[in-house]
């Protein structure tokens, strides 16, 4: 691919938790903002691409350990064994060529777009990814957490024999639990993608470099990855808004996550871009610039000369 592509990845968070700390909480800096880590959106990104059949190198997986008497428990894979188990080696302490295992790092789709650091069996790997994603600032003043007591079908297995009283009768029966999630907030999140990051080891032979097809691949998931992860905590989250800018390979642009604006009006939410005059001064350096979001909740407001606005779900021009 012979462009660099900058944009940005909105995410809605409606009742729900999109990135919860130690405590249960929405993430924040020292200051009180909320924000999402890059992991919180890589995670669904790759469950995505795994769920369609890709290699995934880097996401949790269990397996069965054998013990003493029949007795198995159920455990992570390490690293090694994830690689093991997705490349099919017997064992990676018996593979002595590192460029065997580059090209098998390579042919993973998540190592192939946010890199790998591999140090395992005699193997000391680094590898830059040509997608680099920052930390996603929710955007939405009015944000603030709520908590919800929830009893569980269930009592407590562990806890100790107590005299049955009218007063620690239902405690007795069961336990109760706690779920904590946002009213309401929208993280946006800045990316660039560099596939001269490749560069070094497409010289060595150990991969193609980053592709148009791995931009493909990324751009899909960073349209609908957020919406098709919908577990308990995540049900709530959706993608809502995405911005690619594509530009010739000598052009720098800062994080633009930072020209971001949303507001809530009456009948829909309002996402300004505020980076027209940045943009609109890179016109000669500009490829395309594209913006997706939902049409139905969503406006936007823009000055970028030669934007196209395409509907989220349907990727038809609006």
């Amino acid at each position: 691919m012979n462009k660099r592509v900058y944009g940005i990845i909105g995410i809605s968070s409606i009742m729900s938790n999109w990135n919860a700390d130690f405590t249960g909480y929405p993430k924040t800096i020292s200051t009180g903002e909320i924000f999402g880590s890059d992991k919180a959106l890589k995670y669904p990104m790759k469950k995505m691409w795994e769920n369609e059949g890709e290699k995934v190198l880097y996401i949790k997986s269990m397996k069965l350990s054998e013990g003493k008497n029949d007795e198995s428990d159920l455990v992570p894979r390490s690293l090694k064994e994830r690689y093991e188990h997705i490349f099919q080696e017997e064992d990676l302490k018996k593979c002595k060529s590192s460029k065997k295992v580059l090209e098998n790092l390579f042919s993973a789709i998540d190592v192939k777009n946010f890199g790998a650091t591999f140090a395992e069996a005699g193997n000391n790997i680094s590898i830059t990814g040509a997608v680099q994603i920052g930390q996603g600032f929710n955007k939405y003043e009015d944000s603030y957490a709520e908590e919800q007591q929830i009893l569980s079908p269930f009592r407590d297995g562990s806890e100790k024999k107590k005299k049955k009283t009218d007063e620690n009768q239902e405690a007795k029966n069961s336990t109760l639990g706690t779920k904590i999630v946002s009213n309401e907030a929208h993280y946006f999140y800045p990316f660039v993608i560099n596939p001269a990051t490749y560069k070094e080891f497409v010289e060595l032979g150990v991969t193609d470099g980053y592709t148009e097809e791995n931009y493909k691949k990324f751009k899909e998931v960073a349209l609908c990855s957020a919406t098709s992860f919908a577990t308990n905590a995540k049900i709530g989250c959706e993608n809502e808004f995405a911005l690619f800018i594509e530009t010739k390979n000598n052009t720098y642009i800062p994080s633009l996550s930072e020209y971001i604006k949303f507001e809530k009006t009456d009948d829909k939410n309002k996402i300004t871009l505020e980076c027209s005059e940045l943009i609109n001064s890179l016109d000669d350096k500009i490829l395309s610039v594209e913006i997706y979001y939902n049409p139905y909740t969503t406006t936007i407001h823009t000055d970028i000369k030669g934007a196209k606005k395409y509907n989220l779900f349907t990727n038809q021009e609006v």
